[in-house]
């Protein structure tokens, strides 16, 4: 087994088809991506315990009006069962998400450059999937801390590691098309909320009982189902020999372009060198001004248009509020919406990290600073006389950006520090990412309330928090400028190269693999084969692209 799972019996030959690795990281992503989807299961969760009138029981922290409070609640929540979870309570998996992930992918990543993508795959498959079965009895159990411990703490860690687990080989594979290979795969990151969150949905309501909303029943699908396109996708990584490069292909002579290094940084010195710091920085701000108003995107959509959503110009949100049919329907666009963004999020991980490498890395993150910063000052020019196509436009390139980033960074981090230890190097950086998934909500969700607290208008509480979040832009700008490349000092020597690579279990000869590995290089990169590994990730994702459409259908219609 030992061998079975080690970097030499995972290099491939020469006779190995590179795009097979593409959609064995999609298969891990798209898995995992359904981290972002959990908010499909709050309310069920909300009211999953009834009454002998057939209500929903009280909430835990029923009656809470202040944050104390509501943590007390929490509190009580995580072991009660006598009482509903609100989403306040629910909300916290979020938080253990993202957070895990950073931590994880941070502290594991120089494990996973030693010890291949392979292990890291199966054993974030083992985590995310189990994680999940724990979260089934949790609610099976009505026990709210087994769902944190589950999903949110041993999933959270799972994600971490299925995250960063193809970075470092794509890159490898696709010296040629860094941006590409990445967008590739953290697109499916993106996307895998696309795909659950409608299967989730028809799964509740085909379990679904008078007692049970058909939660733990639903986890226990989606874990089996995760665990096989895990296991596809972890099994079928390949990593290329050392020194290996795709034919016909030159790599760029530094004095050509000064911002792509051939040499490499040791993991050790990269958190040494000021471009470290400041591209953490550069994704911090990206991220952080976006996912507080992405995160908010259907509650902003209806109190800034009110009436005008559905027809009704002269009624703002206040009034709606009041009426249950008129609130349903402002609900259903502003779920049109969320679809629609969720889209340009996805796809632009694609498109943005695959122009990345015409334009740039440096240049691709100018763009997303400077049209973000526009964007946000013409959203708020534009609700201001109610454009609703032109304010729906400007968040869809928010979001686009916004997803840009995260898949245009590793790429960036290859550029300047080299191939070696870029996947451990990544999954450092991501800590900017948890950084910022409490960055931004907090920012937008304490201007939010204290602004209507003041009693502001619904329609003019949002302006203001778009000028403070392209004044987080304004700062990633500057970041982003002061990058310039890494100082001789801290790359490797070649000696250095050599031992590391030895202590990684490189090989170098792509001729004479370990093991079995040569007969099984040339079975599965048969061209019929190659297009099936396709066809196992790009169905699902058609599925999850059509329920999109669909939603985002009813947003101008």
């Amino acid at each position: 087994m030992a061998n079975f799972l080690s970097k030499e019996h995972i290099t491939a030959n020469a006779n190995f088809n590179r795009w097979l690795v593409p959609p064995a990281a999609l298969a891990v992503h798209l898995s995992i991506g359904m981290a972002y989807g959990f908010s499909v299961f709050w309310k069920p969760l909300g009211n999953a315990l009834m009454g002998v009138d057939g209500k929903p029981l009280a909430a835990c922290a029923a009656g809470a009006t202040n944050l104390s409070e509501k943590l007390s609640g929490t509190a009580r929540a995580l072991f009660a069962t006598d009482c509903n979870w609100t989403q306040f309570d629910l909300g916290w998996m979020f938080t253990l998400f993202f957070v895990l992930l950073g931590c994880s992918a941070a502290l594991w990543g120089g494990w996973l450059e030693r010890e291949g993508p392979r292990k890291a795959g199966l054993v974030s498959m083992v985590l995310w999937c189990g994680g999940l079965l724990i979260s089934a009895y949790g609610v099976y159990a009505h026990q709210l801390w087994l769902m944190w411990l589950g999903s949110g703490v041993i999933g959270g860690i799972g994600l971490g590691l299925g995250y960063i687990s193809p970075v470092s080989t794509l890159i490898k594979w696709f010296p040629d098309r860094r941006g590409m290979a990445t967008g590739m795969a953290i697109m499916g990151f993106g996307g895998g909320a696309m795909i659950g969150s409608p299967l989730a949905t028809k799964l509740m309501g085909h379990f679904a009982t008078p007692n049970s909303p058909g939660v733990w029943q639903t986890f226990v699908v989606l874990a089996a189902i995760y665990f096989i396109f895990m296991l596809w996708g972890s099994l079928s990584y390949r990593v290329p020999p050392t020194g290996w490069k795709p034919a016909n292909w030159t790599p760029p002579a530094a004095q050509n372009n000064v911002m792509i290094s051939n040499k490499h940084v040791h993991l050790n010195n990269a958190h040494k060198t000021p471009q470290f710091w400041l591209l953490w920085l550069v994704l911090c701000m990206n991220v952080s001004a976006g996912i507080g108003i992405i995160g908010a995107a259907a509650p902003m959509l209806q109190e800034t248009f009110g009436g005008a959503l559905i027809g009704q110009p002269d009624i703002g949100f206040a009034d709606i509020k009041k009426d249950e049919a008129l609130t349903a329907a402002a609900a259903a666009v502003g779920a049109g919406f969320v679809g629609l963004i969720s889209l340009f999020n996805i796809f632009g991980r694609f498109a943005w990290a695959t122009s990345s490498d015409k334009l740039g890395r440096k240049r691709t993150y100018y763009i997303f600073f400077v049209l973000g910063t526009l964007m946000y000052c013409a959203a708020t020019y534009v609700a201001g006389f109610k454009s609703l196509a032109l304010f729906v436009g400007a968040f869809c390139v928010i979001a686009s950006m916004y997803g840009g980033g995260f898949s245009t960074i590793p790429a960036y981090l290859a550029d300047m520090f080299g191939t070696q230890f870029v996947g451990a190097i990544h999954g450092r950086l991501l800590t900017a990412w948890s950084t910022a998934g409490i960055l931004g909500p907090v920012v937008v969700n304490y201007m939010h309330d204290t602004r209507l607290e003041a009693k502001v208008p619904f329609d003019q509480v949002y302006a203001p928090i778009f000028l403070v979040l392209a004044g987080l832009l304004v700062v990633g700008f500057i970041a982003n400028f002061l990058v310039i490349p890494v100082a001789e000092k801290y790359y490797m020597t070649d000696a250095e190269l050599e031992a590391v690579r030895k202590l990684a279990h490189e090989k170098a000869d792509a001729s004479n693999p370990a093991g079995s590995m040569n007969s099984t290089s040339q079975s599965v990169s048969h061209p019929i084969l190659v297009v099936l590994a396709w066809a196992l990730v790009l169905i699902p994702i058609s599925y999850g692209v059509w329920s999109t459409v669909q939603k985002a259908w009813g947003l101008f219609h």
